[in-house]
């Protein structure tokens, strides 16, 4: 059974960061590209980044910049370090796998709040 965790989220002002972290059990994880998504409330999800299991990463334009994507294929886990954040940057934050993202489950993501 496939599982991911998402943790990391909080409260921060304007400027600020923080590191999300996803922790994944029952998939050959090294294997798989990785993503985050977000949803703010009133707005559908958006795919912010991704990173494949060679490490190619891709960003969403709001996000380029100010966000890395990273993962440890040795912890089954992956990671968005996100700085210089933004209220705008408000959401609810889910890691996925493309082929989870297509049968539509979603974890319960972790809720980033960012204060002006």
């Amino acid at each position: 059974q496939v599982q991911l965790v998402e943790s990391g989220g909080g409260l921060v002002q304007a400027g600020g960061s923080l590191r999300l972290s996803c922790a994944t059990s029952g998939l050959l994880f090294r294997l798989v590209t990785m993503g985050w998504h977000r949803q703010a409330p009133g707005k559908q999800r958006e795919l912010v980044a991704t990173i494949t299991s060679g490490g190619t990463t891709n960003y969403a334009d709001s996000v380029k910049g100010r966000f890395t994507i990273s993962r440890d294929n040795a912890k089954n886990t992956m990671y968005l370090q996100m700085n210089s954040l933004k209220p705008e940057d408000t959401a609810v934050y889910y890691c996925n796998t493309e082929a989870r993202v297509r049968l539509g489950y979603w974890g319960q993501g972790t809720q980033v709040t960012v204060s002006s």
